[in-house]
């Protein structure tokens, strides 16, 4: 009898289907543009177009960019984040399981075409007067597509079609022009999406969820705070952010800013504050926020402040400006971005940056969530008297 079922057992693995190959075809895309918050606005734009194109989604890794080392690294999308939450809306496929599994047949290397806007210029002299995209050309564009031993061979202009499918027929449009049966794979050298990411699409969010790993590992970081309620705050201020933002005084927008000002600068213009808000500033809005929340949960008062920056946390400064208000102030003790924002993702309330992608992923979370969040001096003090402080923005 042992062997009987050995035997039905290593007939099953013999004849194991072939993965079912979408006849509506697949979508990717290199994410080529900004670190993590930039790349994180760009899924949630492709994952609509894809949808909208009623193409499978080939989920991209995480491109990411190493202290010393030249060339960026790809990081499976599900090393972050589970893919099942975002099956409930569209189907999705991870790159190197398409890579792997369906793509030796389905898009084998002589119909391997790299799709942009229009022609890019090459950085090599050789090819300087050939039309293409040069998908491949510089960092992180090679490396990206080497990890799968992609190589192009042609390049497709899709001018004038466009991303936007919330305000015209322009999906029916891209089905016309590149029909699955011709076309099974579209393939990007940018991400299908604009950045910010476009308003209609900022619910998506409630797809993108942590994997066990991080939940577990912020949950359990919480437990050795102090008992009792936290705010998370978001600090930018290492020096490149400070030369990103002496471009303020020339831009009606910048970075994720749609995000306090609205897309149309509906509640206001852009001012040197909202990007780098001085030390004096942050300690008067997190005590302000600590006296409203002993007010309105009397019960649950914030008795810890959870700090992520990109350089100076200012844990002695906020340890000593809250030492009498008996909360005390606490950062990972490790680099992990990514846990930090898990943690500010769990927080009572939440302060960040109103420029930042990094602090714009963490309200989109908070939004879905139905959690409070505010930003470094917006509204500007002067104008919080007609504004009730505890407003969820």
């Amino acid at each position: 009898m042992l062997g009987f079922f050995i035997l039905v057992l290593t007939g099953l693995q013999v004849i194991s289907a072939e993965p079912i190959v979408d006849s509506n075809g697949y979508l990717t895309y290199c994410p080529c543009m900004g670190r993590f918050g930039n790349q994180a606005d760009h899924f949630l734009g492709a994952l609509a177009f894809s949808k909208a194109l009623n193409r499978t989604l080939v989920v991209p890794p995480w491109v990411e960019y190493r202290r010393g080392e030249t060339r960026s690294k790809q990081v499976r999308f599900d090393s972050y984040f589970s893919l099942y939450p975002i099956k409930e809306y569209h189907r999705v496929i991870l790159m190197e399981e398409f890579m792997s599994e369906l793509a030796p047949k389905l898009w084998p290397e002589e119909k391997r075409i790299s799709f942009c806007y229009m022609e890019r210029k090459s950085i090599y002299l050789e090819d300087a007067n050939k039309a293409d995209c040069h998908a491949k050309e510089g960092n992180p564009f090679g490396p990206f597509w080497d990890t799968f031993g992609v190589n192009f061979s042609n390049s497709e202009f899709y001018g004038p079609l466009h991303f936007d499918i919330h305000h015209s027929d322009i999906s029916d449009k891209w089905n016309a022009k590149y029909p699955p049966q011709r076309w099974p794979v579209l393939a990007f050298t940018g991400a299908p999406a604009s950045f910010p990411v476009q308003q209609n699409n900022r619910h998506l969010h409630k797809y993108l969820k942590w994997n066990r790993k991080f939940q577990d590992d912020a949950r359990q970081f919480i437990r050795t705070m102090p008992k009792g309620a936290f705010i998370g705050v978001h600090l930018r201020n290492g020096i490149d952010w400070v030369r990103a933002c002496d471009h303020v005084r020339d831009s009606q927008q910048l970075f994720a800013s749609p995000q306090c000002l609205g897309y149309n600068n509906e509640r206001g213009n852009l001012y040197p504050e909202l990007c780098i808000p001085s030390k004096e500033l942050i300690i008067r809005q997190i005590k302000r926020l600590l006296k409203n929340v002993k007010q309105s949960y009397p019960k649950n008062e914030v008795r810890s402040i959870f700090v992520a920056s990109d350089a100076n946390h200012m844990l002695k400064d906020l340890n000593t400006a809250l030492q009498r208000m008996n909360v005390t102030a606490h950062r990972y003790p490790k680099d992990n971005p990514h846990l930090d924002l898990t943690i500010l993702g769990l927080s009572n309330h939440f302060i960040g940056n109103c420029i930042s992608s990094f602090s714009a992923f963490v309200k989109r979370e908070r939004d879905v969530n139905g959690f409070p969040s505010y930003f470094w001096a917006f509204p500007k003090e002067k104008e919080k008297q007609h504004i009730r402080l505890h407003e969820e923005l």
